[in-house]
């Protein structure tokens, strides 16, 4: 592969990302599928295929050496080289997620993945991660506040977090129906692209992601310090593999307990990844 800066690498991608939000659960709490487990969850053999989107900063990309790198998938890696699993990163179309997942042909889904909304259809880990979904504008905007968003155009990427919680009664619709329109793309590297252009007045997304596209572009780019929402991200599996769910979950918490967390924490610490958002506790 040609060699390119991750931000020109990243800009180049077209593959759908991020995940849904919607209500709060507090970390450690448990959040696991509390829906009908399937009886059929195929045997594990050892190979953690673990479902991600190469667009979704700093928790799942594509590095500058061209190979697949992020938060989550260095705690997929490490969570396999205690258990002497096989670590294989498989970057999936995010639309796709559910078919792949519920067949076996991925594991589980590791990448910023959204517990609320959605503890029925998975067998989540315990919360690890809290986040929110903020507001990014041009630089020289006049928009300052979420209010000053009435009349605007504001774009998300479809199925995403950040339009469920605008489109939830319950969150963020009253602050939507204010807007001139709320549209949908298909990657949040192409919304960034937009709004550098003027297509659209602001992007509402995933902070992390978020902090990863304005970090060293704060004269293009600007966050609003009012945050549209707060949640929590666990590790997604397939109803009726709730074993697996849990041996991974008690290894991460080992990782927790030998500092393997923090000093990955720290690794990703420029890109907006933070201790303070760590709400795991070790085993």
């Amino acid at each position: 592969m040609l060699e390119m800066n991750r931000r020109q690498f990243l800009k180049a991608g077209t593959l759908l990302a991020a995940p849904t939000m919607l209500g709060l659960v507090g970390c450690g709490s448990a959040p696991t599928g509390s829906g009908d487990a399937s009886s059929d969850a195929a045997e594990f053999d050892g190979t953690l295929v673990v479902g991600f989107d190469q667009e979704f900063p700093p928790y799942g990309y594509v590095g500058d050496d061209g190979e697949f790198t992020g938060f989550d998938l260095d705690l997929a890696a490490a969570v396999c080289e205690r258990k002497g699993w096989t670590f294989t990163p498989e970057p999936i179309d995010w639309d796709a997620k559910d078919a792949l997942l519920n067949s076996g042909q991925i594991t589980c889904i590791w990448n910023g993945f959204t517990i609320e909304g959605r503890e029925k259809d998975y067998a989540f880990t315990d919360a690890y991660m809290n986040n929110s979904n903020v507001v990014v504008v041009a630089a020289d905007s006049d928009i300052k506040t979420l209010a000053d968003l009435a009349g605007k155009s504001v774009v998300v990427q479809t199925d995403s977090g950040a339009q469920n919680v605008l489109e939830d009664e319950e969150q963020q619709a009253e602050l939507a129906a204010t807007f001139a329109s709320l549209e949908t793309i298909a990657d949040y590297n192409t919304a960034f692209m937009a709004l550098e252009q003027g297509t659209y007045d602001a992007i509402a997304v995933d902070e992390p992601v978020a902090t990863f596209n304005v970090t060293g572009k704060e004269d293009t780019f600007r966050v609003l310090d009012e945050r549209l929402n707060s949640e929590h991200f666990g590790v997604g599996f397939a109803l009726g593999n709730e074993a697996l769910r849990d041996e991974v979950q008690a290894t991460l918490q080992e990782l927790v307990a030998d500092g393997t967390v923090e000093a990955t924490v720290a690794k990703y610490a420029d890109q907006g990844v933070s201790m303070d958002n760590w709400c795991l506790p070790e085993a």
